[in-house]
């Protein structure tokens, strides 16, 4: 009987097995496991945004100065007397003046010493003579005011007419027409001259009571740097006509 060869050829294989070299066995690296790495959350460190500090402008108040209120001078009359339209008492009546009435004087004239008042007891103004009344306060720091008699009432009458002047030496003598008025309105005439005496230029009025005296006599000498003149008004209680020229003579 034929023995089998098949245990004879493994052991012979086996023996060569063990004979053969040892080889390194390197190890197939196993594919890498993804480990998710977290991604990192970066927290953003806060930027401090500076605030912006801004220094005012300073802007100047400017001191306001107080404008001093001029104090105009306070009149009390002392005895009875006449208040007129014009700082002499040639002027027309404006009203009638008790002591104890009170105003205050806005003016004076620059040829005499009457003040312009408005007393509280009327609503216009009025010139008053400085005798008359107790002042307090300055009168000397007042403006120069100048009559408008224009603007007091109004007139019925024209300005007399036909007026002459006549020289005789240093006197001069006017003359005129009669204005013919009814005896309620008559008032009389109104001169306003300048005229030189003593070698001095004057502011000089003068008037007369009703329409009837035409005529009148002023001194008026050489000797003053501009020459005389003069107007002539008619004057009834409403108020004065337009002014009329005299036609004044030169001083020789």
């Amino acid at each position: 009987m034929k023995k089998s060869i098949f245990p004879l050829l493994v052991l012979a294989l086996f023996a060569l097995a063990c004979n053969l070299p040892l080889q390194a066995i390197t190890p197939t690296p196993l594919p890498p496991t993804e480990t998710s790495t977290p991604e990192a959350t970066f927290t953003a460190a806060a930027t401090l945004t500076p605030t912006i500090t801004f220094t005012p402008t300073i802007t100047l108040t400017p001191t306001i100065s107080a404008t001093p209120t001029f104090a105009f001078p306070q009149v009390t009359v002392n005895k009875q007397a006449h208040c007129r339209y014009g700082p002499s008492v040639a002027f027309l009546h404006a009203a009638d003046l008790y002591p104890g009435d009170t105003g205050i004087a806005d003016g004076r004239y620059e040829y005499s010493s009457w003040l312009h008042v408005k007393f509280d007891k009327l609503k216009y103004y009025c010139w008053v003579a400085p005798s008359v009344v107790n002042v307090v306060g300055d009168v000397t720091t007042l403006r120069y005011n100048e009559p408008d008699l224009q603007s007091v009432g109004y007139s019925n009458y024209g300005p007399p007419g036909n007026i002459q002047a006549v020289r005789n030496g240093d006197e001069v003598t006017l003359s005129w027409d009669q204005v013919n008025m009814t005896a309620d309105h008559d008032r009389g005439y109104l001169i306003i001259a300048f005229v030189c005496q003593d070698g001095n230029y004057l502011w000089w009025t003068d008037s007369y009571a009703d329409q009837y005296t035409t005529s009148y006599t002023v001194r008026d000498e050489a000797g003053c740097p501009v020459p005389s003149e003069g107007v002539l008004y008619t004057v009834e209680k409403h108020g004065f006509s337009k002014p009329a020229q005299i036609p004044w003579p030169s001083a020789p």
